[in-house]
C-alpha cells in the first residue's frame, strides 16, 4: 500500500514582521520537495483557522517570496480561547479541532511570538499536532537565542541611530529615539549599542531622570553639546516601574476571576497612561540642561520591509528543520536556534514566558564598558 501523503496547515498570527515569507518558504519547499507533504495556509492567523479560510500553497505559490516582507498569508493577534466573534468572546478551540478534523490535517505549523507559542500550546493541548516557529522583532522568545524579524529590526533601528546622531551633533541637541521591544529590551540594547547611543534606557533597568542629567551633562563638560538616547517602549522610571510591579502583584494576588479582571484593567489603564513616556523624558531633559530636545518614534517602521540576509537564513534554517521534525512526527515543541545548531523545546515551556535582558548579559557588559550609561543609580 502507498503511504498516504501527510496533509500540512500553516499560519502566521501575531505582529507582521520581516522573514515570516522566508520561513514559509522554507518549511513549504522542504516539505513538499523533500518529504512530499501537502500544504494549504489559513489567511490571517488562528481566525483563518477558526473560519476555514485557507489556500493551497505549492512550489509557484511559494516561488520569488523570499524577499518580501510581512506576510503572503495575513495575519490577526487572536487568541484561540478567547476570540472576539459576532461581538461576543468566543471559545474557538473546538471548532478549530473541527475544521482540522475535517480539512484532514496530519499536522498544524504556527509561525510567531510567544502570543502564537500560547496559541499552539492550547491547541497542542486539546489533541493537535503543532510545531511552533518562533518569530517576533523583540528577541523575547524565550529557549531560542534568536527569532526571525530580529536581525533585520536591529539594522532598521541602527540606521536610524546612525542618521540621527547628525543632527543632533548639528543642533546640539538631545534626541530621543523611541524603539520597540515591548516589554524587553534586546532591539533598543542591540541598536544603541550599534548606533554608538550615549544613553540606552531599558524595560529591565529602571531609570532615574537625575542619573540621566548628569550624564548628559558630564558629556558637556567634554565639549560635546548632543546626546542620543535610545529608549525602548517598555522602559520606565523607577518610580513608574515600581507603580507596574505593584499593578502586576494585584493581578497575580487575585483571588477571583471578577478581581482579577478588574486588576488586569487597572494594569492596562496604567500602561495607557505612560505610552508618552519618551516624551516626559524629554521635557524632563530639556528643562534640566537646556538642550533642546526631540523625540523620534520609529513605531512599524521596524517591522516592514525586505528581510536582512541573516534572517532570511534563519527563517530557512529553521523552517527546514521544522518540515523535517514534522515528518518525524514530532509535535507540541518549537523548534530554536541555538548558536549554528537548531534544536526543539517543548511548547509548555515557552507559552506565557518572556525573554528578558539579564542584568549581566555580554551586550550589557559592552554597554557600561564603553562608557553608556542605562540611566540607573
Amino acid at each position: 500500500m502507498p503511504t498516504k501523503q501527510k496533509k500540512i496547515g500553516i499560519l502566521t498570527a501575531g505582529g507582521d514582521c520581516p522573514g515570516l515569507n522566508a520561513a514559509i518558504r522554507g518549511f513549504g519547499k522542504a516539505a513538499i520537495r523533500q518529504h512530499g507533504m501537502e500544504l494549504i495556509g489559513f489567511n490571517d492567523g488562528v481566525r483563518g483557522l477558526a473560519e476555514n479560510r485557507h489556500v493551497p500553497l505549492d512550489g509557484r505559490a511559494l516561488s520569488g517570496i523570499l524577499t518580501v516582507g510581512g506576510t503572503i498569508l495575513g495575519t490577526s493577534r487572536d487568541k484561540v480561547d478567547r476570540m472576539i466573534v459576532d461581538g461576543e468572546t468566543r471559545d474557538m478551540v473546538p471548532t478549530i479541532v473541527q475544521n482540522y478534523e475535517k480539512l484532514g490535517l496530519d499536522a498544524l505549523v504556527t509561525l510567531g511570538g510567544g502570543g502564537t507559542a500560547r496559541n499552539a500550546y492550547k491547541l497542542s493541548k486539546a489533541g493537535l499536532n503543532v510545531l511552533h516557529l518562533p518569530k517576533t522583532i523583540d528577541n523575547d522568545i524565550v529557549g531560542t537565542d534568536d527569532s526571525f524579524g530580529f536581525s533585520t529590526a536591529l539594522e532598521i533601528a541602527t540606521d536610524a541611530i546612525d542618521r540621527l546622531h547628525s543632527t543632533a551633533h548639528s543642533h546640539h541637541r538631545i534626541i530621543l529615539a523611541e524603539i520597540m521591544g515591548h516589554r524587553a529590551g534586546w532591539l533598543a540594547l542591540g541598536s544603541g549599542i550599534a548606533g554608538g547611543a550615549d544613553i540606552i534606557l531599558l524595560p529591565e533597568v529602571p531609570y532615574h531622570v537625575d542619573v540621566i542629567v548628569k550624564a548628559v551633562e558630564q558629556r558637556r563638560k567634554e565639549g560635546l553639546n548632543f546626546s542620543v538616547i535610545a529608549v525602548a517602549e517598555g522602559a520606565r522610571n523607577q518610580t513608574d516601574s515600581m507603580a507596574m510591579s505593584g499593578a502586576q502583584a494585584l493581578v497575580n494576588e487575585a483571588s477571583s476571576p471578577e478581581t482579577k479582571a478588574a486588576a488586569k484593567k487597572a494594569k492596562r489603564d496604567l500602561e495607557r497612561s505612560m505610552r508618552d513616556n519618551t516624551l516626559k523624558l524629554a521635557t524632563q531633559l530639556e528643562d534640566a540642561t537646556g538642550l533642546e530636545s526631540r523625540v523620534t518614534i520609529l513605531g512599524y517602521v521596524q517591522r516592514g520591509g525586505t528581510p536582512c540576509a541573516q534572517d532570511r537564513l534563519l527563517a530557512t534554517r529553521l523552517g527546514t528543520k521544522g518540515a523535517e521534525l514534522v515528518d518525524a512526527g514530532q509535535f507540541g515543541i518549537m523548534v530554536t536556534a541555538k548558536g549554528t545548531e537548531t534544536g526543539t523545546i517543548p511548547l509548555k515551556e515557552v507559552a506565557g514566558k518572556v525573554k528578558y535582558v539579564p542584568s549581566d548579559h555580554p551586550w550589557v557588559k559592552a554597554a557600561r564598558a564603553v562608557g553608556t550609561s542605562l540611566g540607573d543609580a
